[in-house]
């Protein structure tokens, strides 16, 4: 959910601030590069809802082993431990994938990955009663979660900047504290090599367990 809207007529200038902020940050500064490649016309405040869009989305789903599920998560759950549901927006299902490779191998097969109801779930008592990561420990994950599915929409040459729009990325436009926590994100990808040195994504699953993965963040 978008918090700010932010003036189309300014997204180039923002964009253009962004990324010389990252002059010195060279593998962040290719990511928001590839994220940043396609400016859509039209309505920045709306997903891709296109019919080949959402076919790369599931392809991309499958490949990693998904079952797919033709239901709305409205009346379901988002991810049920084995299946994505498929009646979403192409960028939601392909953030499935990015909560997928960096959830800890035990959540994997948990309803929403143990991180309690997504937005779009419906069933949130059934979802929020498997949590088991919470606070600042689920926004890191969150975080690199969300970055990990807009590059592979970029992969996949989708719009990914309205998802990068959608998720709250550019609330804190060129600010200090904004993009050093691009930049702390990104070297968390690369760290766990969820991204090759162009920016790319990869298909790596995270390996550390909940406990290592938590500690090695604070410690940053």
């Amino acid at each position: 959910m978008i918090l700010t809207p932010i003036d189309r007529t300014r997204l180039p200038e923002l964009l253009n601030g962004f990324g010389q902020s990252l002059a010195e940050h060279r593998l962040a500064r290719a990511v928001f590069e590839r994220i940043t490649a396609i400016l859509p016309e039209g309505d920045l405040y709306s997903l891709s809802t296109d019919a080949g869009h959402h076919a790369q989305a599931l392809a991309l789903c499958r490949s990693f082993g998904f079952d797919i599920v033709d239901v709305d998560p409205k009346d379901y759950f988002t991810w049920d431990g084995t299946a994505v549901a498929a009646r979403m927006e192409p960028s939601v299902i392909i953030h499935e994938v990015g909560h997928y490779q960096w959830a800890a191998a035990h959540r994997r097969p948990v309803l929403d990955f143990g991180l309690g109801a997504g937005p779009e779930t419906g069933r949130k008592r059934d979802a929020d009663a498997v949590q088991t990561v919470f606070g600042l420990s689920a926004d890191v994950e969150e975080g690199v979660a969300s970055l990990q599915g807009i590059l592979w929409e970029a992969e996949l040459g989708q719009p990914a900047l309205l998802a990068f729009v959608e998720q709250n990325w550019l609330e804190g436009g060129v600010s200090l504290h904004n993009v050093r926590h691009f930049g702390k994100m990104i070297d968390l990808m690369a760290t766990h090599g969820m991204v090759d040195e162009s920016g790319r994504p990869t298909r790596t699953l995270r390996r550390q367990d909940d406990k290592a993965f938590f500690a090695s963040w604070a410690d940053r």
